[in-house]
């Protein structure tokens, strides 16, 4: 694991980048804390921090391949690396380490755009071609890594995002904090995009919250030629597969053994892999796994909660006391997550509607200073095989003037067991709900439309008319094959491209380990078992049964509560925190002059939002209130970190003896500037503006 920035700028003194290019990697030398290096040619830069995780002394980056006319910035992992690696020395090709990263750059070599469909892994990844003068980033097929740009050639004048009086400079890196080191960038909030945002839960695949920056989507690309960016796909999600030809048993079988293949190339590494254990299904497969396939004892994490009502402890020790591995966890509290609540959002770098990260982040500080680098977690589960309630609901409605008013009221009963507001006092009220919902509303969207209409709750914190679905509508319409998808596989690949890559898999995911250097691995969102799940989906069961054939195989390995219980989504609590604890920066919201600095929030809905909140007694503030009330105090703490440039973030400088190295320099006319800086030397300034 790794974190990758870089610029293509002709206008940018030639002294000046190799310090600008220093900069921009110290702002992120948290992704890789073991290494760093960086790539010079006339106008271009390009470099990487470096987690050590495979061929430790020899993984160095930038990579070239043999020619050298590939130069590579690779953050992530292969897991198919030994596989291609043979593949490619069968044509001839010679490699001089074990390193993932030398058989992306030779596979790259070899076939050019035609490799990316072979890779199985998570990664972004910026490659140079000396020869052509090309730059090509990529991201991996499930967006697990982010890849942020942005793109002075595409019309963005001076100014808000863009850098500051020159055109054509392109920008990329694996955060978008790394913008800040360039001279003449700024970040802005975009109305726009923070409606989107607030409405979906994320933001849609290819953008982000502040003007001018977006991020390479999942299974994209960008060709950067001339000056002018490129866009384009190489992997579709595969959800419409042919249906699984067999037995229920078989089909059970089929699942265990893609499961087990997919955890075994992720125990591919040089350094001890752990996991993240919560207690439910999927984290105890992965464990289960784990234990079968590792020659020494599995250590697991996990998150314990002080409010009994988040708290899976329980669970937690059951699995860990079955499979008998060396557990180890941390308790939060809500003084806990009001502390960490910047930190985490500074490393999010996107508003969130919930403050489960804020758990996350202080869980992977914890395996850190265990000695792990790197975890398996159970993340792509419920949307592989319908684990989410979502999934239910969305088969009832669609078949809800199919059924008796006996069988509603008892599929209702069973949709959300964990909460109180689905109990039987409230049945007759959601009831009626679900007719009001039995008929799509917004095309396209019929499977999240009640979700959604929390999000278009949220969405009035900002203060514009346009509709907040929009871009989102225009997405699947132009997506081909979607409108001939099932409700179902409709509700999925919503899920796949809105909230599991742009929060699950980022905001409290990948962010949060890499915030403190710990890679995580997801074996459920491997290609061969995403296929399968697809493949076995709805074929032995009406889909009302959780996770059925996923429990059959692995029934008799695990405690029968995991496989009996139902799910209990993560959670943690939110609002309640910050109006018990009161910590110095909820003053964003409770001043009227603070909430006035946060461009496009309109700033009276705010203030009765907030002012609502605070009267409240805990236990009576309604789900969209609560998850408004959060979005608009990340977004605020967002402006005071990225926008204002002020306060409340947690930028810290590289370790002591942690050095950049200049790998090559092209540049033809090259004038002094450092080589070799040491981070804490040359620091970057923080602010909003550079």
């Amino acid at each position: 694991m790794c974190g990758i920035a870089g610029f293509v700028s002709p206008t940018l003194d030639a002294g000046a980048i190799p310090e600008v290019m220093a900069s921009m990697l110290s702002l992120i030398h948290h992704r890789g804390p073991d290494d760093a290096g960086y790539y010079l040619d006339d106008g271009v830069a390009m470099g990487t921090t470096r987690l050590s995780i495979v061929d430790l002394p020899m993984g160095a980056q930038p990579m070239a391949d043999p020619a050298e006319r590939h130069w590579i910035c690779f953050n992530g992992e292969l897991y198919n690396h030994v596989e291609l690696r043979e593949e490619l020395r069968g044509l001839g090709r010679q490699f001089r380490t074990r390193s993932d990263t030398e058989v992306f750059v030779q596979a790259w070599a070899q076939w050019g755009l035609a490799c990316l469909p072979r890779l199985n892994g998570a990664f972004a990844v910026a490659i140079r071609d000396v020869l052509t003068g090309d730059l090509l980033l990529a991201r991996d097929r499930f967006g697990k890594r982010p890849l942020f740009y942005v793109d002075g050639a595409a019309g963005d004048g001076p100014g808000g995002g863009a850098p500051d009086g020159r055109g054509g400079e392109f920008l990329f890196a694996s955060e978008m904090k790394a913008f800040q080191a360039f001279p003449g960038f700024r970040f802005e909030l975009d109305p726009h995009e923070l409606a989107s945002t607030f409405a979906v839960w994320t933001p849609l695949p290819d953008r982000t919250p502040f003007r001018h920056i977006r991020q390479v989507p999942m299974g994209g690309y960008l060709t950067v030629r001339d000056g002018r960016a490129t866009p384009g796909d190489y992997a579709a999600l595969e959800l419409d597969v042919p249906p699984f030809i067999g037995s229920e048993r078989e089909a059970a079988a089929f699942v265990r053994e893609a499961l087990r293949e997919s955890v075994e190339v992720r125990l591919r590494s040089d350094v001890e892999v752990g996991v993240y254990l919560s207690g439910g299904l999927d984290s105890s497969i992965v464990t289960k796994l784990t234990t079968d396939l590792s020659s020494h004892d599995v250590r697991t994490f996990s998150v314990e909660f002080e409010d009994a009502a988040f708290d899976e402890s329980s669970s937690q020790q059951v699995v860990a006391s079955h499979l008998g591995t060396l557990h180890s966890s941390i308790a939060v509290s809500h003084a806990d997550i009001a502390a960490n609540f910047p930190a985490a959002v500074y490393h999010a770098e996107v508003p969130a509607f919930r403050a489960a990260f804020v758990p996350m982040y202080l869980l992977s500080r914890h395996a850190r200073d265990a000695g792990i680098k790197v975890i398996l977690s159970g993340e792509g589960a419920d949307e592989a095989f319908l684990g989410y309630s979502l999934f239910r609901e969305t088969l009832l409605r669609a078949s809800w003037n199919d059924l008796s008013d006996d069988e509603r009221m008892a599929r209702l009963g069973s949709l959300h067991p964990e909460l109180s507001h689905f109990g039987p006092a409230n049945r007759a009220r959601l009831k009626g709900l679900f007719e009001q919902f039995a008929v799509e509303r917004l095309p396209g969207l019929f499977s999240h439309e009640l979700r959604y209409q929390n999000g278009r709750f949220a969405a009035r914190l900002v203060g514009r008319r346009d509709e907040p679905f929009a871009d989102l509508l225009a997405l699947t319409e132009a997506t081909a094959g979607y409108a001939a998808l099932s409700p179902v596989r409709k509700a999925q690949w919503l899920e796949y491209k809105t909230l599991l890559p742009g929060y699950l898999l980022s905001t409290q995911g990948e962010r949060m380990s890499l915030a403190h250097g710990v890679e995580n691995r997801c074996p459920f969102l491997d290609p061969a078992v995403v296929r399968a799940a697809a493949s076995v989906n709805l074929r032995f069961d009406d889909g009302f049964e959780e996770k059925a054939i996923l429990k059959k195989a692995f029934w008799g390995e695990l405690p029968e509560s995991s496989l009996t219980r139902r799910k209990q989504p993560y959670r943690a609590p939110g609002a309640t925190v910050f109006k018990e604890q009161r910590p110095d920066y909820l003053d964003l919201l409770l001043s009227d002059t603070e909430l006035r600095k946060i461009d496009g929030i309109d700033p009276v809905f705010a203030r009765k939002l907030v002012t609502k909140i605070m009267a409240t007694p805990e236990g009576e503030i309604s789900t969209k209130e609560d998850q408004a009330f959060v979005y608009l105090l990340s977004t605020a703490v967002l402006n005071q970190q990225y926008v204002l440039g002020r306060g409340t973030h947690r930028y810290t400088a590289p370790p002591a003896g942690f050095t950049v190295r200049t790998i090559v320099d092209h540049r033809t006319s090259r004038r002094p500037g450092p080589a070799g800086h040491e981070l804490t030397e040359a620091m970057p300034r923080t602010g909003g503006r550079r």
